[in-house]
């Protein structure tokens, strides 16, 4: 480290202009460099020629060779340095004194430089080992002096003689075992970096010689402000030690005035240094190319300075801390520069922000460990000093955020960086950085609260944007079908909607970024979109029915009711997925789903209903006897409906077309049960033959329909074979069949069907009757053993005209109760 001469030669910009003894300061430092390198050159001529003599006196002596003596040693670096400072002084003063005794000499000599003399840990020199073998190259030796201000000129001589071989010199050494071996390895020009750089990483520091009077409280300020912090720390030690002395010396009389205002100098002194080295630690990440002189001459300050706490002139504070304050505040300037725009200016300027403070993070602790570490002494822990500074900074930076207008997209972004991002190998977790910090403690230092806090208001902008995407899928299905009126779209043969994929999409996502975060933040999201969906369905259904009022073509809707059907069925299979972490919200949603196509297929069944009633209508009539028309419409309106219910997806195809299949054979039963008309004169045959005809008909036509409800086919048989049966005892045997398949069919149904025979009354008919009500009776038909329902929704209409004219005890026993 450069003293006051060096620095006033290298930096003349920094002294200010009207400070006197620039001039005279300057040419003594000229001079001063010109008898060094004069010194130079004979030191090494007269090293080098010393050498070989000592080589030649030791083979002479002794055929083994020997290792120098130590004292022999310290004598020729001592004469080398005291021919050196003859030539610099000049002076009688300097010639008496390299003459004096060598002990003498070693405590008045200056000290050579090891940033200078590039020495290694080893070198005799050291503070460390002052008993090691010395082989010095002096020629490469450097001296650097510390010169007074013109102002004291008027000091005595002996102090200018005492102060003019003061050199202040730095060096970062380790401490030698006291029975380790000495090592004779010479230095040479050839050190290399390596050796350097352990001698950088030592923690050890050894002040130079303190200045017997110290400059002028103007003067040290200066050199304060001029960042010349060396030579300012020195004077303020000598300034502390005079204060001491003072002090001591007025022992417990009253302090004087002078006393205290020399204290309250020293303290605004120390003050302002402590405030420029601050400057110093924040600079220094900031500023790639920041000078590495000022920083070691820093941490020698800091070290100095923690020696001497407590003692009298001290500043008063813990200078380590007042340094990783400074690191701290550094930081926090650092994340403050950092971009951080508006919503307006950018969608996305919180991944965009949370992307920047990654690399700025980042840049500089790489900065940090690649070229400020090798300023610091290994105790300083530099490094993790700089992250756990970067973990406050960053964890006080980020609680203020939550404080804007953010979005679920923004509440997740954060979220996701603070619990992952951070601690990964793309931030703290780097594998550049490791093993130099503490793995332990990577994550961010917040509060549990602040982060549960978070999370509740993910799930809130969960909600609300679940509220907007389902509208805006409503909104969506109206402006893309249902004004232009076009047909859905076709995938795969089938109507296609993408309401199911919009709603799906949103779900999934949220689930899927909060399971990223933990697992109980993810089965709150589905409780909450799944909750959304419910209110979807009726806001969809009523809006939906709003339009089909306002069309005119009613078969458009039916298409996009199969459209919704399929969406709505591939919705409620993707949603088993979250049935693990929300059973309830899923079963609630599935039956919600259940109920909404339940109530579209049933609109379509509906209207098919209405358009084919009139035609059964026409059905067990005389005019139907003779003529199939009102039976065609029937069936060209269930092929209709079939090619329209092959758009739908399987399975609930199916399913539908069982329910069509089973409106159809009521409808068709239902008939009979009119007791509107009877065939008689032999025509139940023709009947018979013909109802055979059509039910084959019907099966057909449900077969294209995928219908599944196969255990109605037999129905028609079974009638079939009671109206057509040509004797009449054969029809009580053949009831068993009947009631074995549909177990509902009461004693009210069969009389209607005795009747469209033409069986209003006789005893046969009664034995018909009560051999179905012992069936009945007997144990496994009375409770229905298959399942399904036909005749129990089927009701019997009461014929007056055939009542009419009958006994009150054959009504009795021609409708008995079933």
């Amino acid at each position: 480290m450069p003293g006051i001469v060096a620095v006033m030669d290298t930096e003349p910009d920094n002294i200010k202009a009207g400070e006197a003894g620039e001039e005279t300061t300057s040419m003594i430092a000229e001079n001063e460099r010109t008898q060094v390198e004069h010194g130079k050159e004979e030191n090494t001529k007269e090293e080098h020629s010393k050498e070989e003599s000592d080589k030649a006196e030791n083979s002479n002596e002794k055929k083994e060779k020997k290792k120098p003596s130590i004292i022999k040693k310290m004598k020729n670096v001592r004469n080398s340095i005291r021919r050196g400072s003859k030539e610099l002084n000049g002076t009688e003063a300097g010639t008496a004194a390299q003459n004096s005794d060598p002990e003498s000499q070693a405590r008045t000599s200056p000290t050579p430089s090891i940033r200078s003399l590039e020495m290694s840990p080893r070198s005799p020199l050291s503070p460390s080992s002052p008993s090691s073998p010395v082989n010095i190259d002096v020629s490469q030796s450097h001296k650097r002096g510390h010169s007074r201000s013109p102002s004291d000129s008027a000091r005595t001589n002996k102090d200018t003689e005492d102060t003019k071989g003061n050199f202040l010199w730095r060096r970062w050494s380790t401490r030698k075992e006291k029975d380790q071996k000495p090592d004779l390895h010479t230095l040479s020009e050839s050190i290399n970096e390596e050796n350097v750089e352990q001698v950088q990483e030592k923690d050890s520091y050894e002040l130079p010689e303190i200045p017997a009077n110290p400059l002028s409280v103007m003067q040290i300020n200066t050199l304060i402000g001029n960042m010349q912090l060396e030579d300012a720390h020195l004077n303020l030690l000598s300034m502390r030690l005079e204060l001491q002395k003072e002090l001591e010396e007025k022992g417990k009389e009253d302090t004087p005035v002078e006393l205290v205002k020399k204290e309250k100098d020293l303290n605004l002194l120390y003050s302002a240094l402590r405030d420029k080295m601050k400057v110093i630690v924040k600079d220094s990440s900031n500023q790639p190319s920041c000078s590495t002189e000022h920083l070691i001459c820093m941490v020698q300050i800091i070290q100095e300075e923690e020696k001497r706490e407590g003692d009298p002139g001290s500043a008063g504070w813990n200078w380590r801390d007042t340094w990783k304050e400074a690191v701290r505040e550094g930081v926090r300037d650092k994340i403050k520069s950092v971009p951080l725009d508006t919503k307006e200016q950018n969608t996305s300027w919180l991944a965009v922000h949370l992307g920047l403070l990654r690399k700025t993070t980042m840049e500089d602790l790489e900065n940090v460990k690649n070229h400020l570490k090798a300023s610091y002494p290994p105790s300083f822990n530099v490094l993790n000093t700089y992250v756990e500074s970067y973990h406050e900074s960053i964890a006080q930076h980020l609680k203020d955020i939550p404080q804007k207008d953010l979005e679920a997209k923004d509440c997740y972004a954060l979220l996701n960086w603070i619990v992952n991002y951070y601690k990964s190998e793309e931030m703290m977790g780097s594998p550049t950085l490791q093993p130099d910090i503490n793995t332990d403690s990577i994550s961010l230092p917040l509060e549990d609260d602040f982060l549960d806090q978070l999370k509740k208001t993910y799930c809130l902008l969960i909600k609300d944007d679940m509220k907007t995407i389902m509208g805006n899928v409503i909104k969506l299905q109206s402006e893309d079908g249902w004004i232009p009126e076009t047909d859905p779209e076709l995938e795969e043969g089938f109507y296609h909607s993408e309401i199911h994929m919009d709603i799906l999409t949103a779900v999934k996502s949220y689930c899927k970024n909060s399971r990223t975060i933990d697992e109980d933040l993810e089965t709150r999201a589905a409780c909450i979109c799944l909750e959304q969906l419910q209110g979807f369905l009726q806001q969809f259904k009523a809006e939906f029915l709003q339009w089909c009022n306002t069309q005119g073509d009613a078969s458009l809707g039916d298409k996009y009711r199969i459209a919704y059907i399929n969406s709505f069925m591939a919705l409620k299979a993707h949603l088993e997925e979250y049935r693990k972490s929300s059973p309830q919200e899923v079963e609630q949603m599935g039956e919600k789903l259940d109920g909404a196509v339940h109530s579209l297929s049933q609109t379509i069944i509906a209207r098919f209903h209405g358009e084919v009633k009139p035609f059964f209508r026409g059905m067990m009539t005389r005019k139907w006897l003779s003529s199939d028309e009102d039976f065609r419409h029937i069936v060209r309106r269930t092929e209709d409906l079939s090619r329209l219910s092959s758009r739908m997806k399987p399975p609930y195809v199916q399913t539908f077309g069982s329910k069509v299949h089973y409106l159809v054979v009521k409808e068709y039963v239902s008939q009979l049960m009119k007791n509107n008309y009877s065939c008689k004169n032999r025509k139940n045959v023709r009947a018979a033959e013909k109802m055979r005809n059509e039910w084959r008909d019907l099966k057909d036509v449900f077969a294209e329909l995928n219908s599944s409800a196969t255990w109605l086919h037999p129905l028609g048989e079974h009638l079939c074979r009671i109206i057509g049966e040509t004797n009449k005892r054969e029809i009580k045997n053949g009831l068993q069949p009947l009631v074995n398949d549909y177990p509902d069919i009461s004693q009210k149904h069969l009389s209607a069907v005795l009747y469209f025979r033409g069986m209003a009354r006789g005893r046969e008919r009664q034995l018909i009757l009560r051999r179905l009500g012992e069936l009945k009776r007997t144990a496994g038909y009375a409770g229905g053993m298959r399942g399904q329902t036909l005749f129990g929704d089927i009701q019997v209409a009461t014929n007056t005209d055939c009542l009419a004219n009958m006994p009150l005890f054959c009504l009795g026993r021609l409708l008995p109760d079933s």
